[in-house]
């Protein structure tokens, strides 16, 4: 067994690179002159994906590190749970680019969009699977957490692993929409799993 820690100080260097790479995706429009509003405005596709990819990036590093925060000791499954979960959030960037690039372009809007909620069925999956792995037995969580009470909770963490995939549906119906409801499911999830079972004192005791 070894301390958190690391595990975390290292997982939040991968969420700030990953998250601080979609800016470099917005271009400054080349030679616009007089027209430089309209061609500012003709990138709406850029801003919209980086301020959705933003917000999965952002909110499930705040997720990652409350749940981090109930974390006592790792072991190795863990470590590699939470590397296979880094290696979906260090590729978001790519996907953010791609369906920013093709947002507007008919038919390659929706593989680009499939292709983005694709990663976000990804993105929910290795969440899951790591909350499932910490609530199994919870011999890696603090003893001031409920483990009972946290294993009722996967549900919730799983909400994605039934929304995405019926988002890459969508995607080859409106791209523009699947990508408003990734922003939607970001917002749940800030709002809906912040929070992990503490028992009382009594039961503490």
């Amino acid at each position: 067994m070894n301390e958190s820690g690391r595990v975390e100080a290292f997982s939040d260097g991968v969420f700030a690179i990953a998250i601080t790479l979609l800016i470099l995706e917005i271009k400054v429009p080349p030679h616009a002159g007089d027209h430089l509003w309209r061609a500012l405005a003709q990138q709406w596709p850029s801003y919209a994906a980086y301020v959705v990819t933003f917000l999965v990036i952002g909110i499930m590093w705040a997720n990652h590190h409350t749940v981090f925060g109930y974390v006592a000791r790792v072991d190795r499954t863990l470590v590699f749970l939470n590397l296979l979960l880094l290696l979906v959030v260090a590729a978001l960037p790519w996907p953010a680019a791609l369906l920013a690039e093709y947002l507007r372009d008919g038919r390659a809007s929706h593989v680009a969009a499939a292709v983005y909620s694709g990663f976000m069925v990804m993105h929910a999956v290795t969440f899951a699977v790591l909350w499932w792995w910490l609530t199994r037995n919870g011999h890696l969580l603090d003893p001031t957490v409920d483990v009972a009470a946290a294993r009722r909770t996967r549900a919730r963490f799983a909400a994605g692993n039934a929304v995405y995939p019926a988002l890459v549906a969508l995607s080859f119906v409106s791209a523009p929409l699947t990508l408003a409801l990734h922003g939607v499911m970001a917002v749940y999830y800030a709002f809906n799993q912040l929070s992990v079972p503490i028992r009382g004192k009594d039961a503490e005791a």
